[in-house]
C-alpha cells in the first residue's frame, strides 16, 4: 500500500466516524442526555482538524490525536449511558489497529507512535468506564430496549473495524512476503528464476520419482555483443532471450545461471520432449530480430541436455549437461547436444 492509498484510506475513515459522531449527537439529544449533546462539538472539531493533518501527511499526529480522543470519548459515552450499549467495544477495535498502524508507519519509513503506550491507554480507558458503569450504573437511564439495539449495531461496526483492518494487514503481509521472495529468489535483470533458487528446484526434482532432464544453455559469442554494442545492449540481448525462454519453456523452471548460462528444468526425459523443446527455442532465438538503438543483433544459443540418472549426484547431473554445452560449443555452436 502507497501514500496516496493510505491517504484514501484514512480519509473513508476519518469522513465515517465524523458521521458517526452526528449521528449519535442526535441520538444523545433525543435521550436528552445534555452532556454527550454539547461533548460531541469538541469531538467533532477534533475530527474537523483530522481532515487538516491528513492533508499535510502529519499521520504520526493524527493518529495520536485521533486514538486517544477517541479512547476518551468512548469511555465518557460509556461512563454516561453504560456499557450496555456496548460504546466500549470501540475501545478494544482499536487495538488492533493501532498495530496495523504501527506497519503502515514502518512501510512508510516513519516513525512509529508507540504502539505499546497508546495500546495500554485504549485498555485503561475500557477497564475504567467498563468497572464504573458497572458499579455505579450509567447516569442517564434509557430504555433496554433502545440500549439492545444500539449493542447490536455498535458490535457490528467494531466487527467491521476489525475485519477491514485484519485484512489489510494480511494482504500486506501477503505482498512483503512476495516482494521478499521475488529478491531472494528472481534475477533481476531477466526475471527469471536464480542460481539459489535453481539448487533448490533441482535438490526437490532429484529425489522426486518424476522424470526431468536440464538443458544448460549459453549464448554464443556473447563478449562480441557487449565489445560491438556495449553492455546496455547486451542486457537487452538477455532480456529477449528470457523472454523467448518463457514463451517456448512457460511450463518449465528457468533460470539465469549465471553472466549469459542458464539452465532450464524439463519434466520429461530429453528423448520425450527435452530435445524437441531445445530445439524449437534455439530456433526462435535464431530467427529473433533484437533491435537496439536502431542497430539489428542476431544471437544464436547452445544446449547440452542430460537426463536426471537416481544413481548420480546432483553436481554430477549439472555437470553432464555442462559438458555437453562445452562439447557444443567447441563443434560449431547454435546447436542442442544430447
Amino acid at each position: 500500500m502507497d501514500s496516496s492509498q493510505i491517504r484514501k484510506l484514512t480519509l473513508v475513515i476519518n469522513s465515517v466516524i465524523l458521521l458517526l459522531v452526528f449521528g449519535l449527537a442526535g441520538f444523545f439529544f433525543m435521550c436528552k442526555a445534555d452532556f454527550l449533546v454539547w461533548f460531541s462539538i469538541p469531538t467533532a472539531l477534533v475530527y474537523v482538524l483530522g481532515f487538516v493533518l491528513i492533508a499535510n501527511q502529519r499521520y504520526k499526529f493524527y493518529v495520536r490525536l485521533i486514538y486517544s480522543w477517541l479512547t476518551f470519548y468512548m469511555s465518557v459515552t460509556t461512563i454516561c449511558l453504560g456499557y450496555k450499549f456496548g460504546f466500549h467495544l470501540y475501545c478494544l477495535s482499536m487495538i488492533p489497529i493501532n498495530y496495523y498502524t504501527e506497519y503502515l508507519a514502518f512501510k512508510m519509513d516513519r516513525k512509529n507512535i508507540n504502539t505499546h503506550f497508546m495500546t495500554g491507554l485504549i485498555i485503561v480507558g475500557y477497564v475504567v468506564s467498563t468497572v464504573y458503569s458497572s458499579v455505579r450504573g450509567p447516569i442517564y437511564e434509557t430504555d433496554n430496549l433502545v440500549a439492545g439495539v444500539f449493542w447490536i449495531f455498535n458490535s457490528l461496526v467494531v466487527i467491521i473495524f476489525i475485519v477491514t483492518y485484519s485484512s489489510f494487514l494480511i494482504r500486506g503481509i501477503i505482498d512483503s512476503e512476495t516482494q521478499l521472495f521475488e529478491i531472494a529468489h528472481k534475477d533481476r535483470l531477466t526475471g527469471l528464476y536464480n542460481r539459489h533458487y535453481m539448487m533448490e528446484v533441482l535438490s526437490g526434482a532429484e529425489s522426486d520419482d518424476k522424470e526431468y532432464c536440464i538443458a544448460m544453455l549459453d549464448i554464443d559469442n556473447f563478449k562480441k555483443v557487449n565489445d560491438a554494442y556495449g553492455h546496455n545492449a547486451g542486457d537487452e540481448v538477455l532480456t529477449r532471450v528470457a523472454d523467448s525462454m518463457r514463451e517456448i519453456c512457460g511450463d518449465c523452471v528457468i533460470s539465469r545461471w549465471g553472466g549469459e548460462e542458464f539452465l532450464i528444468l524439463v519434466e520429461g526425459t530429453v528423448g520425450g520432449n527435452g530435445q524437441e523443446l531445445l530445439e524449437r527455442l534455439r530456433e526462435k532465438v535464431q530467427k529473433s530480430n533484437i533491435v537496439f538503438e536502431e542497430k539489428e543483433i542476431k544471437v544464436t544459443l547452445t544446449a547440452g541436455l542430460s537426463d536426471k540418472d537416481r544413481n548420480v549426484s546432483l553436481d554430477k547431473w549439472i555437470m553432464s549437461a555442462d559438458e555437453k554445452l562445452y562439447s557444443g560449443k567447441h563443434s560449431g555452436k547454435n546447436k542442442v547436444v544430447v
